[in-house]
């Protein structure tokens, strides 16, 4: 597995600029990889989020966006802060950014925490800001340890405090992040295109909206992000062999859509908003060919 830091820093710059041009550019650039391995994607790390490979300008978007504060900085190259506090909670800003890390070509890679949205100590020197326990329950010391003291302090206060964010509590919320992020993952697991298929960017004239489409086996899936904190409308071809008005079938919800005459698919996305399609329908076990 190699892990992709380029798209990872590209994927920080579109977040905060909502331009997705650098990220295509980015992806493009790293297509290339060893015939037996594959890229690793995420959103953060037990690290801090390194911009190195950024431009000056790009960086400082990515500082003024996500890490402002100099306590949120290291090493003048890098933000230490975690995801949930980077994006202020922002459920739908949230929301797509971990169905645009699930969408990238290769295999996603979670943080522990980052399934309850967990939040970051900035009291703490460095990298240790963001690896506090992992918060299970409100018990003491977040379930995470029967000793007396842990090794490393558990966040306690504020909104990311463990007596108000943890698994056990998520668990028992269907609305929580961890459920929702759990039936993301299972359906990134029905779409081994993403891991196996080629894939190419489809253009468009907004440069906010990415639209990814992979082909693997005879099967085909497109997937739709919007980078903007307002809506968007956008009009593309899905350019498949089942004919100008193919379907494309949301993997996600009961909002598909049909192909004009001509081919094209009008979707409104709302703000930060993200679509899963699958080309063609969901008879497509019936259609994968064998290479």
């Amino acid at each position: 597995m190699l892990f992709n830091f380029q798209v990872n820093q590209h994927l920080f710059y579109a977040l905060a600029s909502g331009d997705s041009r650098p990220l295509a550019k980015a992806l493009a650039a790293t297509r290339e990889r060893p015939a037996t391995a594959q890229w690793c994607n995420f959103l953060r790390n037990h690290d801090e989020l390194d911009l190195g490979r950024l431009t000056q300008r790009q960086r400082d978007r990515v500082f003024q966006a996500f890490g402002p504060e100099k306590e949120h900085q290291l090493y003048d190259r890098g933000i230490r802060r975690r995801l949930a506090p980077m994006l202020n909670g922002d459920r739908r800003r949230l929301e797509g950014a971990y169905s645009l890390m699930l969408t990238l070509p290769g295999t996603p890679v979670l943080r522990y925490g980052d399934e309850i949205l967990m939040g970051d100590d900035l009291s703490l020197p460095e990298r240790e800001c963001a690896r506090t326990p992992m918060q299970w329950s409100d018990e003491p010391f977040a379930g995470f340890t029967a000793a007396k003291k842990p090794q490393k302090p558990v966040i306690s206060d504020g909104p990311y405090g463990y007596k108000r964010l943890n698994v056990a509590e998520q668990r028992r919320d269907p609305g929580s992040f961890l459920n929702w992020l759990e039936r993301m993952v299972r359906m990134r697991k029905e779409v081994p295109e993403i891991g196996w298929g080629n894939f190419d960017v489809i253009p468009l004239d907004d440069a906010a909206v990415l639209i990814i489409r992979y082909r693997w086996r005879n099967n085909s899936v497109i997937f739709l992000h919007n980078l903007a904190g307002d809506a968007r409308e956008v009009r593309f071809k899905a350019e498949d062999a089942e004919g100008p008005e193919v379907l494309l079938v949301n993997l996600l919800s009961d909002d598909h859509s049909r192909g004009n005459k001509r081919g094209l698919h009008t979707v409104v996305l709302e703000p930060y908003g993200y679509r899963w399609f699958r080309i063609g329908g969901l008879d497509y076990l019936l259609k994968r060919s064998e290479i």
